[in-house]
């Protein structure tokens, strides 16, 4: 693995509108090393800036990485996530190989292959399972993280991923990093 993606985050919170005052104790469960990924995007812009300052001072404080979703001028602490250029680490979601590759060209660092199993944040949404998700970033010069429906206890069984990402994992009944 090259020198930079040794020190790419391999636990990664996913956050949206959905966690609620929830994030503030999902951001003390991280290990410190995680990443945030901030994806809060149907918050108006103000409240939206202001959330993630907030957001960045804690990861700051707990040494987590940040980045952000959903900015086109890619103001994310350490990156930005999706379509957004920026300086820093390029994360990008994968839903089928055809969107892997493509994240790949456009110089994505981390790959989340989602859902692996059905989510709460996309009901109803077909699950890859494990097989089919793995496939999706194989051979492919990223960092592979785990998401949908993950947990630390699934990502212990499963290969060909380098990490997981959530949210109810990570929330106050989930079961985190154990």
């Amino acid at each position: 693995m090259p020198h930079r993606q040794s020190l790419i985050p391999i636990l990664w919170l996913m956050t949206d509108e959905r966690i609620g005052d929830g994030l503030w104790a999902a951001l003390r469960r991280l290990p410190r090393g995680s990443g945030v990924v901030f994806r809060h995007y149907a918050t108006a812009a103000r409240e939206r800036r202001a959330l993630f300052r907030r957001v960045v001072r804690i990861a700051r404080a707990r040494g987590l990485v940040v980045v952000q979703a959903g900015e086109r001028d890619g103001f994310g602490e350490n990156g930005v996530h999706g379509g957004a250029r920026g300086s820093g680490l390029q994360t990008a979601a994968a839903h089928d190989r055809r969107e892997a590759v493509a994240a790949v060209r456009r110089g994505a660092d981390v790959l989340f292959v989602s859902p692996v199993f059905a989510t709460r944040s996309h009901p109803g949404a077909k699950a890859l399972g494990e097989r089919k998700a793995r496939r999706i970033a194989q051979g492919l010069p990223v960092v592979a993280i785990a998401l949908g429906g993950m947990d630390a206890r699934r990502f212990r069984g499963m290969t060909g991923f380098d990490g997981w990402a959530a949210i109810d994992a990570w929330g106050s009944r989930g079961s985190g990093a154990k």
